[in-house]
């Protein structure tokens, strides 16, 4: 945590599935309080980490790098999972963890096109197979809440960069309206190339997406479910993650 503001939400969540979670300070890195090899899925949650001074995501991500990043890339290259939501899909990118091609820079999460704030639901679809979301059936939709002022996906493309994404099976999530096809605004919040929503590393344990399935685990009243017969985001893609890690044995 570092100024984020969705880790309540997270935890909760994870509390949900029958795990053990826990808050940790990057400072409680820094100062060598707690390792990072203990624990075995490691969440970057959302929020406005040092009030998105200079741009969304960097100033968290230099703190990081600066206390933890030998420990961080040890621990993806353990095949742990690391997850990063809106926020903490900013601090993955400008970590260099995404899309994790030798930490060099192939895109950026840029404003949206409309140049405000996007708060409301959408949907998203599984658009490749991913290790960590096995419960997640490839092309169906599902409801997700999305908050974020700087979500839109810029690829280079002097270097082919949506193109290796989409071969190497990276793009994970895409934007859709609610009968699962691909479309513009509203349902693409924020006006990310090829209405992505969410991407991989190339070996799928880290994954960064601008949707909140932490804040959408499920639908809490009976009213809303006599209102809303779509599935929601959460609690597949939180279930997954626990039948991941145990599979694996971290």
């Amino acid at each position: 945590m570092e100024g984020t503001n969705c880790e309540y939400e997270a935890y909760q969540s994870f509390k949900r599935i029958g795990v053990l979670p826990r808050y940790v300070h990057v400072n409680e890195l820094k100062r060598d309080k707690l390792s990072l090899e203990d624990f075995s899925v490691l969440f970057i949650p959302g929020g406005f980490s040092a009030g998105d001074y200079i741009r969304a995501g960097v100033i968290f991500a230099q703190r990081l790098a600066s206390s933890s990043l030998p420990d961080l890339i040890k621990f993806s290259d353990a095949g742990k999972p690391i997850i990063g939501v809106c926020n903490g899909f900013q601090v993955l990118c400008e970590l260099g963890f995404l899309p994790g091609y030798d930490f060099t820079r192939r895109f950026a999460l840029s404003l949206n096109d409309s140049n405000r704030y996007e708060c409301r639901y959408t949907y998203v679809k599984m658009h490749s197979k991913n290790t960590l979301l096995g419960e997640i059936d490839v092309g169906e939709s599902y409801l997700v809440p999305v908050a974020h002022s700087e979500g839109k996906i810029v690829v280079d493309r002097q270097h082919k960069t949506l193109e290796r994404l989409e071969e190497e099976s990276q793009i994970v999530m895409k934007y859709t309206d609610p009968f699962g096809n691909e479309a513009g605004y509203p349902w693409n919040p924020n006006g990310s190339e090829g209405n992505i929503a969410a991407l991989s590393n190339p070996f799928g344990n880290v994954l960064g997406l601008m949707p909140h399935p932490e804040r959408l685990y499920e639908l809490p009243l009976d009213s809303d479910r006599r209102l809303i017969k779509d599935p929601v985001l959460g609690r597949p893609f939180f279930e997954s993650l626990r039948k991941y890690v145990v599979s694996k044995s971290f």
